[in-house]
């Protein structure tokens, strides 16, 4: 059984280039083994983390990054069997949402920002999927 997972967490610290640089080559060097697929979104101090695979290793991975002392405020914005993956190709992609167009945000948020945590789940899920289709988040 496939799911998908988006969580939402703050920086515990302070965050920069490299140390973002460092999750994503960590994600994807062991995202494969596990056979999670997915995306990740920084901005402003907020994650914003798709995760896709077997409900076993999302949810063990999901623990794990709970448990992570880079993360703060871990918060589950929507859990979901699925029948397909939508991140299929991607071992973990990126964006940096402080580059999107203000009226993106607008479509999907009260407010020209990024705010994960008021949006809804299948909010955050479209405005990805908005991006992934204008070509906004790298591989």
């Amino acid at each position: 059984m496939l799911v998908r997972l988006i969580y939402a967490s703050r920086a515990a610290g302070a965050m920069n280039t490299e140390l973002l640089d460092s999750i994503l080559r960590s994600s994807r060097q062991n995202n494969p083994a596990i056979g999670i697929t997915g995306v990740l979104c920084y901005s402003g101090g907020t994650f914003v983390q798709v995760l896709e695979g077997s409900r076993a290793a999302v949810s063990s991975l999901y623990n794990i990054i709970g448990r992570d002392p880079r993360h703060g405020q871990v918060e589950l914005l929507h859990f979901a069997e699925i029948n397909e993956r939508r991140f299929s190709d991607w071992t973990m992609g990126q964006v940096n949402l402080a580059k999107v167009n203000a009226a993106l945000l607008l479509k999907y948020s009260a407010r020209a920002e990024f705010t994960p945590f008021e949006m809804s789940g299948d909010a955050v899920l479209r405005l990805l999927e908005d991006l992934i289709d204008t070509a906004a988040i790298g591989k």
